[in-house]
């Protein structure tokens, strides 16, 4: 709907400062009123087009916070070609999540890890297929305007709308919460690396690598868990100096602190809009990951032997039981159901959407099996042990690598600049819901900002296991919105409409116990 926002807030895309009128937004103001004296499914009350004002006087309201001029559309969707549609789904599912494909990939086995990244791209695929036509199944009511959480209301009243909700929140505080161990990690590295560079240090972790230029280690073969800081000085110089560092710069204990001072005042700020001009980042990180994992493969070269089902001191079978952990990674690696509908509204060929989505999910597959295969096939056994491959894979590559330091730090601005945006969708959510309003107080905003915070400094401090993190909240939150919902929805449409068959019930039940065994499986491996 029309809206009025100051104009600090409104942009254009072609960057100039665009205001909307005194009329428009007295208009804006009474179409609210109204918009708040029903729900936002009935559209009763919804404003007809000729008290709309005029469409060069119509901003569309982004999650982000900004405002977006309205171009002369077609039927009320967007203007985006199907070229920009796939790269802004490509650009949306991939996340953090890309750091631990590899793990996943270990802990699943070889070939068995290959087939789950498939299989689950699939599963992920149809269902949110599912997703994306389930406004379409609802008769009589013209569902044009809906997200996913109004379909679930309407299907299944308060419970529907409270349970999206809930969901919805676990997988933005997880995904803040894999940020900040993230970025405890990534500004640990990346300041030990500068205070050496500076200071002349040669420094040379105690864990066991590999030897030349290319050096590969093993942070958790000593002693089963991560060091934090241990390390050893092989140059003359000040060591008081550096063991000072090293007790007021550690992985665990204190830089998780020190990010606090920096993200807690960004967390409260009332629109983050000037965080989402930095979104390109995250392709452009994701595009020199890609970079990086190519050029370590060209020097390490391949390692691989095939032992199905039996272990030895350098290779993992091909099949193992831990495979669960992969497809809870796995799960949230391919989530975008909660926001497939708004992304799939901007395209300008609606009937090209199935293509579109699937094309996207075909490159993130794609993406995801590139990484994950080459850094697995290329980790270099002997002398170190495939078990040796970290849950975040830059953790196997030394502070002092230079490829790795410039990926950390592409990492690290890019998640202090969507960690806000995370922040403020939650605060959205939240607070929308029980008061009404995103910034009832700086009090309310507060407090759930450093309920947030806590949340990640406490898992950076005590549980810096990001593969973990991933793989219970997407089992948790893809639960619902990937396994439960789109079935559960589809067999009820079908039952209303009396097309219901035996083979489409048993095959959504099956989908359902899936999501279901995946989250359970996460507890007990």
């Amino acid at each position: 709907r029309p809206f009025h926002v100051e104009p600090t807030n409104i942009v254009s895309v072609n960057d100039d400062m665009q205001r909307v009128t005194d009329e428009a937004s007295a208009m804006n103001k009474r179409i609210h009123y109204y918009s708040r004296l029903t729900s936002p499914a009935d559209r009763a009350l919804i404003a007809p087009d000729h008290v709309l004002p005029a469409p060069d006087e119509i901003y569309v309201y982004s999650p982000l916070g900004t405002a977006f001029k309205v171009d002369s559309c077609t039927d009320g969707y967007g203007k985006n070609s199907s070229i920009v549609t796939i790269f802004m789904i490509w650009n949306t599912m991939m996340g953090t999540s890309i750091l631990s494909i590899p793990w996943g990939i270990k802990q699943a086995g070889f070939t068995s890890g290959i087939i789950l990244i498939l299989l689950m791209g699939i599963l992920t695929l149809y269902c949110c297929y599912r997703v994306v036509k389930s406004r379409k199944m609802i008769p009589l009511i013209d569902t044009s305007n809906w997200e996913f959480p109004d379909v679930c209301k309407y299907y299944f009243g308060s419970f529907g709308q409270w349970s999206s909700l809930l969901f919805s929140m676990v997988s933005l505080v997880g995904a803040m919460v894999v940020y900040w161990v993230l970025m405890s990690n990534f500004l640990f590295n990346t300041g030990k690396f500068i205070y050496n560079f500076f200071h002349y240090i040669n420094v040379t972790d105690i864990v066991p690598g590999t030897n030349g230029s290319n050096k590969v280690i093993c942070p958790s073969a000593a002693s089963g868990h991560p060091p934090q800081n241990r390390s050893v000085m092989f140059s003359s110089g000040n060591n008081t100096g550096f063991e000072l560092f090293e007790e007021w710069w550690n992985k665990s204990q204190t830089v998780p602190f020190y990010l606090i001072a920096v993200l807690l005042p960004l967390l409260n700020l009332k629109s983050p809009s000037f965080f989402a001009k930095f979104n390109v980042l995250g392709t452009v990180s994701v595009v020199y990951l890609v970079f990086l994992v190519t050029v370590k493969a060209a020097r390490l070269g391949i390692h691989l032997e095939y032992n199905w089902f039996t272990e030895n001191d350098f290779f993992v079978p091909e099949f193992r039981i831990l495979f669960p952990q992969l497809t809870g990674v796995l799960t949230l690696a391919f989530f975008i159901h909660n926001c497939v509908i708004t992304l799939l509204q901007n395209n300008r060929n609606q009937e090209n959407n199935v293509r579109d989505l699937s094309i996207a999910y075909f490159l993130v597959g794609l993406t995801y099996l590139y990484v994950g295969v080459i850094i697995f096939a290329s980790f270099p056994s002997p002398p170190l042990s495939k078990e040796c491959i970290e849950q975040n894979f830059l953790d196997n590559f030394p502070s002092d690598d230079i490829m790795s330091f410039v990926a950390r730090i592409f990492l690290l601005f890019q998640m202090m600049t969507v960690y806000p945006l995370l922040g403020y969708l939650a605060r959205v959510q939240l607070l929308r819901q029980f008061f009404g309003n995103a910034y009832p107080s700086v009090f309310h905003v507060l407090v759930l900002n450093v309920a947030i915070v806590g949340a990640g400094v406490a898992m950076a401090r005590f549980y810096p296991n990001i593969g973990g993190i991933i793989r219970y909240s997407g089992a948790t939150c893809g639960l619902a919105f990937v396994f439960v919902y789109p079935s559960l929805i589809y067999v009820i449409s079908l039952h209303r409409a009396g097309q219901l068959t035996w083979p489409a019930l048993i095959i959504h039940i099956f989908i359902i116990l899936l999501g279901l065994a995946n989250l359970i499986a996460q507890f007990l491996l």
